[in-house]
């Protein structure tokens, strides 16, 4: 889990922007990450560096990508420190409650759906609320997840995301909208990520891959994958 990146795609991704870096870095991140699928992981790049070229954000040293095409049972969230080249953590993450059961099926950006959202976040700060220690995520698609603040969905820890539940249940416990995940690994994850760190968020979603604007970013292409089988109190 600790392979150095090769320092050219980091260095052309977060410091000159060059255009098919991302394209580098996300073969780096599938070396690192054998279990996830390449084509999300290139994608993640892609929307981090157009967001970085519509001046969104400086650069980043932490990504985060949730494959939400696998089913909840699987470790499906993973974060990178691309600064080191290194997988820090390849995790359960839970879906909304409206969002699907062991598979999610369904998104939204509307408040009261219980649904979570697509597209790519940008981490913001921490707090305590009624789930405990928890990380707000600004969202950087408009149309798609950029009501992720006023709906706060938040990452968390939550009692219903473990092996032992997904076991037992078939599936994760679900949340409001909000990727929770174990309540083990939730302060460390969230440390990693505050302050600035991306997360991408991915299911094959035919309207969000063609009209997202953090993967259309002037010349690129409609996106195909084939996909493996501001309140105080965060919603869930």
């Amino acid at each position: 889990m600790r392979r150095r990146l090769w320092p050219l795609a980091l260095a052309f991704l977060v410091v000159s922007g060059t255009a098919r870096a991302d394209e580098h870095l996300a073969a780096e991140l599938a070396a690192l990450a054998p279990a996830a699928n390449p084509r999300v992981l290139e994608l993640a790049t892609r929307a981090a560096d157009c967001a970085r070229r519509q001046g969104l954000l400086d650069g980043f040293k932490h990504l985060a990508v949730i494959d939400y095409s696998l089913p909840s049972t699987k470790p499906r969230l993973w974060v990178f420190d691309v600064g080191r080249g290194r997988l820090l953590y390849q995790e359960l993450v839970a879906h909304g409650r409206n969002t699907g059961e062991r598979f999610a099926e369904r998104f939204s950006n509307v408040e009261g759906s219980k649904m979570s959202s697509l597209g790519l976040f940008q981490a913001a700060d921490t707090y305590y609320g009624s789930n405990g220690y928890s990380l707000r995520q600004r969202g950087l698609d408009p149309a798609f997840n950029d009501n992720a603040l006023a709906r706060a969905i938040v990452m968390h820890g939550a009692p219903y995301v473990s092996e032992a539940i997904a076991e037992r249940m078939g599936r994760l416990g679900r949340s409001w909208g909000c990727p929770a995940v174990r309540p083990e690994v939730a302060r460390t994850v969230i440390d990693t990520l505050k302050g600035g760190a991306l997360l991408f968020a991915y299911y094959p979603d035919n309207k969000w891959l063609k009209e997202s604007p953090t993967l259309q970013c002037g010349e690129a292409k409609p996106a195909q994958v084939v996909a493996n089988p501001v309140p105080d109190t965060p919603r869930g």
